[in-house]
């Protein structure tokens, strides 16, 4: 096993080294109920929750609902399911807004210590006071306002005795630092809406960054990791923590990590909001969206996503890595578990000239030869069948492995053919193969014919028998690389991300129950998204091969 520790268990262990006590460790999980969980969460998710079995320590997962504008209870719901299905369990469910007295009792402190007061200027007003990054901040007019009305006036906030937007409560830290966080930062606002847990009691809400370190320090968290995009607000975060009446020792730790960028996909719950908005995709569930929820919906087993965001590191500076490598992932693990099945998308008429009218036989073929444990199944054979389009050319070159006039394939599971003549439409395009067969060359049996080589194999399904399904086949949902660039994001989008195809089964599908992945032998994986009045609909997860850097070389 390998001793390789990344840098955040480096700082654990050196922590550790230093005196700092191993059962006093804990880790958290804390989004923001505003939107479900994507692919990049599952880095955080992983991160956190596989540092707690390593160190046999609590992980609290924790919803930073602070702003009932754009949190519910649904998302909440949402990832918590989410959670579970990686295959993490969390050590207690906190909340922000559990400690919201606590809060208001910390800002009351604040007041009474000279470090915090009511601003009575406009939203406007305060961002132009702030400065630029090149240019100091100013101080507020209300900056040296008499602590006494300072709580005179945040207590009447508190019993809505003030309309939205008419004071604020600020931190007083230092309107000419470097870091714009500090330039006194707001902490409170007003706000008459009603939050999902808490109701109508609060018309007044604490902002994120004053929440956040808090609600560590409440809970006793050691290490509070998150990504490159808050280590600006360490110094905020920190501020906070030693402005507070200490009451246990244990000061959080803040360090930062790089988030999971990922080729041709959005990492920004704001952005994907804007998709579900302007219709590009139907919901946060849409199979082309990187939510955990939409992959869960696509077919990606959660294993491969664990098993990716590992391979991915953890770094300190930010990077792009390949969609195909969660795909190859995805490939790995489904390979594995996937039973396989015969499905034609793109059918022509396969006649056995041959074989008797009124005969069928039934035949045995291996579900996975992966895992013998899944046994065989049982696929209807006749004379009349389906074969794919492309696995028939009229004419070929030396090249073309499948079926050809006058040359040799064999059908999978089953026997060998040769194609002797075909029958054309009015546009000159095949609609029916003629051929013939080997009885003596049935897979699995003992003959010698059985085990002649031939240098093509193709699949097929038995005309009569076949089952009817529906399949949405998935592409990149972007055509950039960089889909978050400088450019207009819905330009970007790939308008071709989704197509409707019907193709013909193998009658084992309709054993299948909703959310049963399976592998469609030659193209790729899928899994049973819908089963409305006997039609079966399928979601492709991904194809057998990498085939994206092919098709736009």
């Amino acid at each position: 096993m390998s001793n390789y520790k990344n840098f955040i268990e480096q700082i654990i262990e050196e922590d550790l080294n230093n005196g700092f006590k191993r059962d006093e460790l804990c880790f958290r999980f804390p989004p923001e109920p505003n939107g479900y969980l994507h692919i990049g969460h599952v880095k955080a998710i992983a991160l956190n929750f596989e540092l707690g079995k390593k160190y046999n320590a609590p992980v609290n997962l924790r919803f930073d609902d602070t702003n009932p504008v754009k949190e519910n209870l649904h998302f909440v719901e949402e990832i918590k399911n989410n959670i579970k299905w990686l295959g993490y369990e969390w050590s207690k469910i906190c909340y922000a807004s559990d400690y919201f007295e606590q809060l208001y009792e910390w800002a009351h402190y604040l007041i009474l210590n000279d470090k915090a007061y009511v601003d009575s200027q406009t939203s406007e007003q305060i961002a132009t006071q702030k400065g630029t990054p090149t240019n100091p901040g100013t101080n507020s007019s209300y900056r040296n306002r008499p602590k006494e009305e300072s709580t005179r006036i945040f207590k009447e906030m508190r019993e809505g005795k003030h309309k939205e937007g008419a004071h604020v409560l600020r931190a007083k830290i230092k309107m000419d630092s470097q870091n714009m966080l500090m330039r006194d930062p707001v902490m409170y606002r007003i706000l008459f809406k009603d939050h999902h847990r808490t109701g109508s009691k609060w018309c007044i809400y604490p902002m994120y960054d004053w929440a956040h370190g808090q609600s560590d320090y409440i809970e006793k968290i050691s290490h509070s990791l998150c990504t490159l995009e808050f280590k600006p607000h360490r110094d905020l975060y920190e501020w906070f923590l030693h402005q507070l009446p200490k009451e246990n020792k244990i000061l959080p730790k803040q360090r930062e990590f790089a988030r999971l960028n990922m080729s041709y996909t959005i990492m920004s719950k704001r952005k994907l909001h804007q998709l579900i908005e302007n219709k590009i995709v139907s919901s946060w569930e849409d199979p082309r969206m990187p939510t955990i929820s939409g992959m869960i919906k696509r077919g990606y087993p959660a294993q491969a996503l664990i098993n990716f965001v590992k391979k991915a590191g953890i770094a300190k500076r930010d990077n792009i890595i390949d969609v195909s490598l969660l795909e190859f992932y995805a490939r790995e693990e489904l390979n594995r578990i996937c039973p396989r099945v015969m499905v034609v998308t793109d059918e022509i008429k396969l006649v056995i000239i041959n074989y008797p009218e009124d005969k069928h036989e039934t035949l045995e073929a291996i579900n996975n030869p992966e895992d013998e444990s899944q046994g065989k199944r049982e696929i209807v054979f006749s004379k009349h069948l389906y074969i794919e389009r492309e696995d028939f050319r009229e004419k070929a070159n030396r090249k073309f492995f499948r079926l050809s006039i006058g040359k040799e394939v064999r059908l999978k599971n089953a026997y060998i053919i040769k194609a002797d003549n075909c029958i054309k439409n009015e546009k000159g395009e095949v609609i029916e193969v003629h051929c013939t067969y080997d009885p003596k060359s049935k897979s699995g049996s003992n003959s010698e014919e059985s085990r002649r080589k031939v240098k093509g194999t193709i699949h097929w399904v038995d005309v009569k028998s076949s089952i009817d399904i529906k399949i949405n086949e998935y592409d990149r949902l972007f055509l950039k690389e960089k889909p978050e660039g400088n450019d207009d994001l819905l330009k970007n989008v790939n308008t071709d991300s989704k197509k409707l195809i019907v193709g013909k089964s193998e009658k084992f599908v309709s054993s299948l129950k909703k959310g049963q992945k399976v592998q469609f032998q030659r193209k790729g994986y899928y899994i049973v998204d819908d089963i409305q009045h006997d039609s079966m609909f399928f979601n492709k997860t991904v194809s057998l091969r990498d085939g994206w850097k092919k098709i736009i070389i």
